[in-house]
């Protein structure tokens, strides 16, 4: 084995790992604190924003599975883009994925803290320090893992993940008794078009299952597990929205979840919910529920962004360093280093609401992009083994487009002008790279090979 820092990715992480990171990245704290805040804008219809948003998520998630299967390589969507377009505009996705991840991280650090915090206020524990150094705190703790070891970090999102499902699910299992059909009566008290802006609040809360795919790689039978991952972790996750939802208005009513605001659902599990033993309240569990969610999706996320860094290394996009496994722990150490660096510093210095803002913002494009990088693939290259194909082609992939682009223009004209801003940093990021290349004589990594078929024993394995 090499020490020079050239090594393969370490194959660990299973269907069930795989999916329980686009879970984990998804259920975070979305669904606990923008339920409340969407019933606000759209009354009892916010169950359909929730349900639309898991419409239009599914468009791009099918694009994401097609491509996936197609060009198993870590990276995610800047690896499809880097296989059919030019080298700039691969290098204009990878750079704000990267960013969107990385931004993420910071905001879901900070939820964690805030999580943390409150937890242990209902227990009559004030926590000392600033919020702020819990989320830093966090941040470093899950760096160190994943820098570590790609299989404890996969296996500890597992476990973490299942948790916050379950107690999710015991949220539902008490609501379901307790729920009134009637709280949905008028659905659409605050007018039809209210749907449209609350699912420009959430859609952020359907983010994450693009994070299986940066991690290609690392999957057994990518070209199989990588499918099932991306579907199972989508149709998991509407479905417990859609749960929480109805449950959310159906005990506390349109009125009285839109009051709560951010702490919605918790005041929602006070009404109905029994007091359990060690944890006490339902708000206590949901509190605890809410710890977890935003740790796993913080954990998704620092996977998920230095694999990005890794793919843009290993293409000479960005520093060579970047794309290199370490050769004792099998890990991107120093693209996981480098985006844990942004993290800590959005940590303490960034606007919450403007980056998050952002964030969405980069998503809906980059999803765009990916959606047109599969049309675009599909006519270059006809004969490209698909394992996995979207259905209803070409109408899915241009249902995502659309879609995408339709939610992007309920993002306010501040952040566009952020969003411009940070492409153009990124524009002088790339020409200083290419003028450096230019000078040593390198140039940018080859493009993606046609992956080799897969073996007819394999077809049964997960």
């Amino acid at each position: 084995m090499s020490h020079s820092g050239e090594r393969e990715p370490t194959v660990s992480l299973g269907l069930l790992d795989a999916t329980m990171v686009g879970i984990g990245a998804m259920i975070g704290a979305g669904i606990f604190v923008l339920t409340g805040l969407a019933t606000d804008i759209a009354g009892p219809a916010a169950i359909v924003a929730f349900a639309l948003n898991g419409g239009v998520t599914t468009f791009t998630a099918l694009s994401y599975a097609e491509l996936a299967a197609a060009i198993p390589r870590n990276g995610g969507g800047y690896a499809y883009v880097r296989e059919v377009f030019s080298a700039p505009v691969s290098f204009v996705m990878g750079w704000t994925r990267w960013f969107t991840y990385m931004i993420a991280g910071s905001l879901y650090a900070l939820g964690f803290a805030s999580n943390f915090v409150e937890f242990g206020h209902i227990y009559g524990v004030s926590l000392p320090g600033p919020p702020v150094a819990y989320a830093l705190a966090a941040v470093v703790v899950l760096v160190a893992l994943n820098a570590l070891s790609t299989e404890a970090s996969g296996r500890g999102e597992t476990v973490i993940t299942l948790v916050k499902i379950a107690i999710l699910g015991v949220f539902v299992a008490f609501g379901l008794t307790a729920a009134r059909v009637g709280e949905f009566d008028p659905l659409f008290s605050e007018g039809a078009l209210s749907v449209l802006p609350a699912m420009g609040l959430t859609f952020i809360a359907f983010q994450g299952y693009d994070l299986i795919a940066t991690v290609t790689e690392e999957v057994e039978n990518p070209q199989r597990n990588i499918p099932r991952a991306i579907l199972l972790s989508v149709l998991v996750t509407v479905v417990v929205y859609l749960l929480v939802v109805f449950v959310a208005i159906g005990t506390l009513g349109a009125d009285g979840l839109a009051g709560a605001g951010e702490t919605a659902i918790a005041q929602a599990a006070e009404g109905f919910m029994p007091v359990f033993p060690l944890v006490g309240t339902g708000a206590a569990l949901i509190a605890f529920g809410a710890v977890f969610s935003t740790i796993s999706a913080l954990n998704a996320v620092v996977i998920g962004s230095s694999r990005v860094a890794f793919a843009m290394g290993r293409e000479r996009q960005l520093p060579a360093a970047l794309g290199r496994f370490h050769h004792r722990y099998g890990t991107p150490l120093v693209a996981i280093l480098a985006s844990a660096v942004v993290m800590l510093v959005a940590v303490v210095v960034v606007p919450i609401r403007v980056v998050g803002n952002l964030a969405s913002l980069f998503s809906l494009l980059g999803f765009v992009v990916v959606n047109y990088a599969l049309i675009r693939l599909r006519r270059r290259q006809p004969d490209l083994q698909r394992p996995f194909e979207v259905p209803f082609y070409p109408a899915t992939p241009v249902l995502g487009i659309v879609c995408n682009l339709l939610l992007g223009l309920f993002i306010d004209p501040f952040t566009w002008m952020l969003a411009v801003g940070w492409l153009l940093f990124g524009g002088g990021v790339y020409l200083l790279l290419s003028r450096r290349r230019g000078r040593e004589g390198v140039t940018e990594g080859p493009t993606i090979r046609e992956p080799e078929p897969i073996a007819s024993g394999e077809e049964g394995d997960d």
